[in-house]
């Protein structure tokens, strides 16, 4: 039988009800904040214990604070999810029948692009046939721009990704939908769109820009972690945000020292 849930706990989770997502940075100061006011036991490393009691109690309501990274800066977050609703339709509440559409075109785009990224040209063209109701630019534009705001995609340059809470909330029915196209990090064995990739055909596996960028750090002589083949692409600089000091969400104008992979796609 789990632990009972404390005040300390109930105002976390109220929190996280209220933001949906949040930082792993913020996440331990929240942790802290809700202990020190509700007079509980508080320790520093116990961040994934204090949670792991919140979820054996949200098992019944089937919802689960869920960790993830952001492919964006490598930042961890905590997202709370409904895991009952595995699929695009947990967005049925917000959006409209055709903009539901774009979104999944939209992920069709990204998730078969070889930079895991999705041009605004390419979406607009695609508003331009929806089954559904066709959308003009101008609201297309401003559909994306509520997707971004809601944190379902990150914009850059014109440049659109799925965002971590997208990743994080919809890890299965990505893996459902998009299975032969969909691979994990060979680091952190998450969902691996924007990444680089082993030249080797006979491994090819793909290593997030973040993990790429941590884990060749200081080697003067970067090889694959599976194959041990000379790893060819441009080692990225670790992001400063990654120093999980920043407490905010990515931003779309947040600046990425990481390479941008061509635009191939990934069927071709």
């Amino acid at each position: 039988m789990s632990p009972p849930m404390g005040d300390s706990h109930k105002r976390f989770l109220q929190t996280m009800m209220s933001n949906g997502i949040i930082s792993a940075s913020r996440a331990a100061a929240l942790h802290k904040h809700c202990c020190e006011t509700h007079g509980a036991h508080y320790v520093a490393d116990r961040l994934e214990e204090f949670i792991n009691i919140i979820n054996a109690h949200l098992q019944s309501l089937f919802m689960h604070i869920r960790k993830g990274m952001s492919e964006d800066d490598g930042l961890e977050y905590y997202a709370l999810v409904n895991v009952t609703e595995t699929d695009i339709t947990r967005m049925a509440s917000d959006y409209a029948d055709n903009e539901l559409e774009l979104f999944r075109k939209t992920m069709d785009l990204i998730v078969d692009s070889e930079s895991g990224s999705a041009s605004s040209t390419d979406i607009l063209n695609c508003a331009d046939s929806l089954q559904t109701k066709k959308l003009k630019k101008k609201e297309t534009e401003h559909v994306l721009n509520k997707f971004v705001q809601d944190k379902w995609l990150n914009e850059k340059d014109g440049e659109y990704t799925l965002s971590v809470r997208c990743i994080v909330e919809m890890e299965q029915y990505m893996r459902t939908i998009y299975q032969d196209l969909i691979k994990v990090c060979h680091v952190c064995h998450n969902i691996a769109l924007q990444c680089q990739m082993c030249e080797n055909p006979i491994c090819g596996i793909k290593v997030h820009l973040p993990c790429v960028a941590r884990y060749f750090r200081a080697r003067s002589d970067p090889r694959c972690p599976e194959c041990s083949d000379f790893w060819p692409h441009e080692i990225p600089e670790i992001p400063h945000s990654q120093s999980q000091s920043s407490q905010s969400l990515p931003s779309s104008s947040r600046e990425s020292t990481a390479p941008t992979p061509s635009r191939r796609s990934r069927r071709s």
